[in-house]
């Protein structure tokens, strides 16, 4: 993700923060080149392998 999709991700969280009540704000965090981390810690924490988190990234 790049500094132009900050606006994208920001969408991304409030939707997966309302779908997900399990993620904080901290695990929602975008960083610049953390990104595969934060996918990472999220599908541990939901369960799913990083595939399947993508998925439901890219339906919200």
């Amino acid at each position: 993700m790049h500094t132009d999709s900050i606006g994208y991700w920001n969408i991304k969280r409030e939707k997966l923060k309302r779908r997900f009540p399990l993620f904080t704000d901290e695990d929602l965090q975008y960083h610049e080149g953390k990104e595969k981390e934060m996918i990472e810690i999220m599908a541990y924490k939901l369960r799913k392998t990083k595939l399947e988190l993508i998925k439901i990234i890219e339906t919200l």
